[in-house]
């Protein structure tokens, strides 16, 4: 086994992972991990824009309410307001990397507006702004001296005190990150990465789930991996459904239908033509998520129907073009003109708004270990992630990370005698075959009973069935040859797991967790958790 030797070590490579190594660059050697390739990850996929106050009548206020009103009142206040205020400058820091955002005839930025938001805010770049974003980024990241970039390698588990012996529990204060153990399938190969800080930037979890908008490497596994280590998970029951993914199974993932078509004046429509989002709440169509979400969930089961409509034909067709030329590209793949045909659309597993437990600084509870993007939970989303906030929150607590770990930075040293991992398993012909079972188990556990709408007994059921699925795989893991493939079997069934525990533990109906067992109860107070 080799051990390397960074000073900073990023696992991901999406907008929160390269913006940290760009930083982190200027004060020593960064060494990126990605499972896949660089430029594979969720930001890569991101439609709609980064929210940020850019001009008035727009104010910092007016974006830290729609943030708290979005997130259910359960975001910490601080943290929005923080990240709000530096939105600006953050965002001049991507302009700065050379990213491309949409400009008017006159050159101001080209704002848009989303559901929950009450401005224009919303920067883009046409409908692809995170390939925009994420093109931009690798490229910075490529060139720089300092940074090396291993592709197709899988981190497996953050190296703690408990691989050197040392017994560690949630409890435990000073349990501290030395590095990863990081796996290469080219070579079948373990290494030991050692660091003197680690950044997960992992991304989300929504393979978890049967459809997803998601890429196929969104299985949680920085989440599952802190977890493990005995580190601080809050708030997993928050997953957020986007409303509109384009209702087409024969792919996967799932085609996201932006947010910001509904901004540009879209209609949702039932299966016989008519608008129904005013029955549910006044904004109509531009409603939060969670709440578009459960009332397409709900128009779907009252009419039996597998899909239902998003009207975009009021929307000029030069600013179809214009705006949204790679979804009109897209529809008119599957025969949908969107100019005059209604799109079929159907909500889609989107974002976790929970995750690794962050402080201020994207600090996590296992020391010299830092979290941000989707894999982290900073406090900023609370119950429900507003539009456009996820790409700010990565830039913003990336960039706050870089700044506490550089003040740690020179205080630190290489954890020494790291014993090498474990490499016994035996092959077992039939292991694929297995694997890819359970995973559509999974997926069709949490997707039945763990989605949109929930109750006491489905919870009760995804649990034991998620316990048996759960110690089948545990001794799969131990007997079969290591592969990506039960790798991150392991690491979505402990996410799933930990939605569920943490779905069974709120007493209330609140954001993205609904529970018809407690459709009106609200725990304006609820417990602040310590892990599970």
């Amino acid at each position: 086994m080799m051990h390397k030797h960074v000073d900073f070590l990023v696992i991901g490579s999406g907008i929160a992972g390269l913006s940290f190594a760009l930083k982190a660059a200027n004060y020593g050697k960064v060494c990126v991990v990605t499972k896949a390739r660089v430029d594979d990850t969720s930001t890569k996929y991101a439609q709609g824009g980064i929210a940020a106050v850019i001009y008035s009548p727009d104010t910092y206020e007016k974006h830290v309410q729609d943030t708290m009103t979005a997130g259910d009142d359960l975001s910490d206040r601080n943290i929005v307001e923080l990240t709000i205020r530096e939105s600006t400058e953050r965002v001049m820091e991507l302009v700065e990397w050379g990213v491309d955002f949409d400009k008017t005839t006159s050159g101001r930025f080209a704002l848009a507006k989303e559901g929950g938001h009450s401005e224009f805010r919303v920067l883009h770049h046409k409908d692809i702004t995170g390939f925009e974003i994420e093109q931009k980024l690798v490229k910075a990241v490529q060139q720089h001296p300092m940074i090396e970039i291993l592709e197709e390698q899988l981190a497996l588990e953050i190296i703690t005190q408990h691989h050197l012996g040392v017994i560690v529990t949630h409890r435990t204060p000073d349990k501290t990150c030395f590095g990863a153990y990081v796996y290469s399938p080219a070579t079948r190969e373990v290494n030991a990465i050692l660091s003197k800080i680690t950044m997960i930037c992992t991304g989300g979890i929504g393979n978890v789930y049967s459809n997803t908008t998601n890429p196929p490497v969104a299985t949680g596994d920085g989440v599952a991996m802190v977890y493990r280590a005995k580190g601080t998970v809050r708030g997993m029951e928050f997953v957020q459904f986007h409303p509109t993914s384009l209702y087409y199974p024969p792919e996967s993932p799932a085609f996201l239908i932006t947010e910001a078509m509904r901004g540009a004046g879209a209609v949702l429509r039932d299966t016989q033509g008519r608008t129904f989002m005013e029955k549910y709440d006044h904004r109509g169509s531009l409603a939060p998520r969670d709440i578009v979400a459960r009332a397409i969930d709900n128009e779907m089961k009252i009419s039996g129907k597998e899909s239902l409509f998003l009207d975009a034909t009021v929307i000029p067709k030069t600013e179809i073009f214009n705006h949204f030329p790679n979804i009109y590209a897209k529809c008119l793949s599957i025969g949908v003109d969107i100019t005059r045909d209604f799109i079929p659309v159907v909500p889609a597993a989107h974002y976790s708004c929970g995750g690794i437990a962050t402080n201020e600084w994207g600090e996590t509870s296992i020391h010299h270990l830092f979290a941000a993007g989707e894999c982290a939970s900073t406090g900023l989303h609370g119950a429900n992630r507003l539009a456009s906030n996820s790409l700010l929150e990565a830039l913003v607590f990336s960039h706050r990370a870089c700044q506490r770990a550089v003040q740690l930075l020179p205080a630190l040293s290489f954890q020494e005698n790291v014993p090498a991992w474990s490499t016994e398993g035996t092959v077992l012909n039939e292991e694929m075959g297995l694997i890819t079972t359970s995973k559509k188990e999974l997926q069709t556990i949490m997707s039945n009973y763990v989605g949109i709408v929930r109750s006491n007994l489905r919870l009760k059921r995804a649990f034991d069935r998620l316990e048996i699925l759960y110690r089948e795989t545990e001794e799969l893991y131990k007997q079969s040859t290591l592969n990506p493939e039960i790798c991150e079997l392991r690491n979505m069934i402990n996410v799933g797991y930990i939605i569920i525990k943490h779905a069974m533990e709120r007493k209330e109906s609140r954001g993205l967790h609904y529970s018809l067992d407690y459709p009106e109860h609200r725990d304006l107070n609820p417990i602040r958790r310590d892990g599970l």
